[in-house]
Parts: structure tokens; sequence; C-alpha cells
């Protein structure tokens, strides 16, 4: 367990450097590109709970030492969205990577939605805080569904490398 949580924390860090480099590049068009449903999605859909419970934990710790809220924020809001993925992973062909992507950009979506309530600026217009938040979103979901195929065979093929069978883990429940 603690080298597949290893891998994926990994895989996560690669993620969120690529995507700080995004954002980077789109700061003069004033757009934020923020996938946090992508770092959660495939290990809640085709791991065992404690493995993927602890790498959405950490990839959201990860991801709180860069952002303007309190540390742990996002590890908590991570770990939520995959107890509730990986309740509902049953119904799904969680093999498929369509099915993957869909699930990343919902779990994407409500995740940015939780964290534009807790970061809501008091002295900021709300109407136009809200305006540039949905403007992101929408790049967000966008940049999401392009690259979760990329990540997903990624975490895939490292797991694979390191001699672990996702067949085997996806069956275990807990």
């Amino acid at each position: 367990m603690k080298l597949r949580v290893l891998i994926l924390a990994f895989a996560s860090l690669l993620l969120a450097l690529i995507l700080g480099q995004l954002n980077h590049l789109l700061g003069g068009w004033q757009v934020n590109v923020w996938c946090g449903g992508l770092f959660v999605a495939f290990a809640a859909l085709r791991l065992d709970y404690r493995t993927g419970a602890a790498s959405a934990f950490i990839a959201g710790l990860l991801l709180d030492a860069g952002e303007p809220v309190a540390f742990g924020t996002q590890g908590f809001l991570f770990l939520a969205a995959h107890a509730v993925i990986f309740n509902v992973r049953a119904r799904a062909p969680r093999d498929e990577t369509v099915v993957g992507v869909v699930v990343a950009l919902l779990a994407n979506l409500a995740l940015f939605l939780a964290l534009g309530f807790l970061r809501i600026d008091p002295t900021v217009e709300p109407a136009r805080s809200w305006l540039r938040g949905f403007a992101d979103l929408l790049a967000s979901q966008i940049v999401l569904a392009l690259i979760a195929p990329w990540f997903f065979a990624m975490q895939k093929r490292l797991l694979e490398l390191s001699g672990n069978n996702l067949r085997d883990l996806s069956r275990r429940s807990i």
C-alpha cells in the first residue's frame, strides 16, 4: 500500500507542477485552471479504499501548500470526494477511460464550487467574483477533459511498472 501511495503522490506532484506552469502561461489572460477532480478520480475508481483515500488526502495537501486556504482544506475535500466516488463506483464500468473522465469532471465541478464557497471574500463584489470563478471553471473543465486520459494512463502505467495489478486492486473493497 505504501508504494502505491508514494507512486500516486509522485504522479499528483507531477500534475500539480504541470498545472502550475499552465497557470503561469495563462496568467496574462487572467485565467486560472484548477483540476482537483483529476487528483481523486483514478484512485477512487480503480484502487482499494485506503490507498485511494491516502493518495487523495496527500494530493490535497500538496495543493494546499500553494493556495490561499487553511492548510488541510483541499485535503479533506479530496478525502470526501474520494469517499463519495468510491461508494458509487460499483454502478459504473470503472475500467473505461470515458467513465473516469466524466467522474473527474463531476468531481471537479463539486470541488470547485465547494472551494469557491470557502474562499468567498466579503470585501469583493460577489457577482464579479463568481463570474470570474465560472470562467475559470469552464477553462478548468476543458483542460481536465483534455489531459485526463493521459493522466489516467500515466498512473496506470506507473502502478504496473511497480508490480501492482489493477485488476486485483479494484476488487478489494477496503
